[in-house]
């Protein structure tokens, strides 16, 4: 099982991940496109990334704006699997565009 990181850990990390923050035991983005099937191409290449790293983050699809929520549950909280998901999250965003 993964292993809940400190808070200064954390903090550390998101210094190092624009636009992400957290909230609680989360760690969360909100990503802006242009139009509703750009937004959908993009939740596709994060569910493929997501899948191969056998981590999911939570989505939230809201026409042009997809939320995407990470947190370790087996951990109780946030762990690095969160932040290294986040950093292809946010790859796929380069790819895909806003």
């Amino acid at each position: 099982m993964a292993e809940r990181l400190s808070d200064i850990s954390i903090q550390r990390e998101l210094g190092n991940l624009p636009g992400w923050s957290r909230r609680g035991d989360v760690i969360t983005k909100t990503f802006q496109f242009r139009d509703f099937l750009t937004g959908i191409d993009f939740v596709a290449s994060v569910a493929k990334a997501a899948n191969a790293a056998d981590h999911h983050p939570d989505i939230d699809i809201r026409y042009t704006k997809v939320i995407c929520a990470l947190s370790t549950h087996s951990a109780g909280g946030i762990t690095q699997k969160d932040l290294d998901m986040a950093k292809k999250i946010d790859q796929a965003q380069e790819k895909i565009g806003s």
